[in-house]
């Protein structure tokens, strides 16, 4: 893991669950943290503990970034604040398992607007201002539901699939500007993601037992922070799935019909 004193890294989606964790992580190791989400009282709440059992410098503004016009205008006022970025954590995200023929549309656009098009907005805005002199980062958080479908899924694994293929594209546009991209490819996280994309709490019940916890999450990224590292993969045995399924896609959809119904 590299030294994190002193440097300036921006979180979306840091309110809560794996955003708020790597918050509170990245300032003990001594990072200039920039959180962002849209609850204001929430961020505060977050600054205060922090500043509280650190001396680290917390910046927080509170925006909903799917409204392009508020999110351009904050991100220029991040960078007359701050001044150069040295990581980006692309965190913020929604879900909603829902078959497309029984999804109300604005439901699919928010998921779109908010898990693809603000990511590739943010990312698009924030490299000229990332400084290169040594080894900057973009980190994406994806999906094992970007390399496996499931029923009720195709909206949100089509962001998530389309996250995995912009962040394969951007480290090989960025690799001779010493920019190294991260994608977070990870199945159920214990979080408040589940209170929208599952309200019946039908398969939060059922995967209960297999659900990672944002620290455990939290510190693999903050591990991975400049360094090269393309992917995390997380569980593990999710990830030896969706590696039998890029061979056997068929054969797996066929004995796995039953888990993959399970939302």
């Amino acid at each position: 893991m590299s030294n994190l004193l002193n440097k300036r890294i921006l979180i979306t989606g840091a309110s809560s669950g794996i955003g708020e964790s790597l918050a509170y992580s990245l300032a003990k190791a001594g990072s200039i943290v920039i959180l962002v989400a849209r609850s204001e009282q929430k961020l505060l709440k977050i600054k205060q503990e922090i500043e509280e059992e650190s001396s680290a410098s917390v910046y927080t503004y509170a925006v909903d970034i799917t409204d392009t016009y508020k999110w351009m205008e904050c991100l220029q006022r991040i960078i007359d604040d701050i001044g150069t970025l040295d990581a980006i954590i692309n965190n913020a995200g929604m879900g909603l398992f829902e078959e497309l023929s029984n999804m109300d549309w604005n439901s699919a656009q928010k998921m779109i607007d908010l898990n693809l098009t603000a990511l590739i907005k943010t990312t698009h805005f924030l490299i000229p201002h990332l400084d290169d002199k040594e080894p900057a980062h973009i980190v994406n958080i994806s999906s094992q539901a970007g390399k496996i479908a499931t029923p009720k899924s195709s909206v949100y694994s089509a962001t998530k699939f389309a996250v995995i293929g912009f962040s394969n594209a951007l480290r090989l546009e960025l690799a001779a500007k010493n920019i190294y991209v991260t994608t977070v490819n990870i199945g159920p996280v214990r979080t408040n993601f589940f209170n929208v994309a599952d309200p019946s709490g039908k398969y939060k019940a059922s995967v209960d037992r297999f659900m990672l916890e944002p620290e455990e999450v939290s510190k693999k990224i903050q591990e991975s922070l400049f360094t090269k590292k393309r992917e995390i993969n997380l569980p593990m045995w999710m990830n030896m799935a969706s590696t039998v399924y890029q061979l056997f896609p068929k054969l797996v959809e066929l004995l796995f019909k039953k888990q993959f119904n399970q939302k």
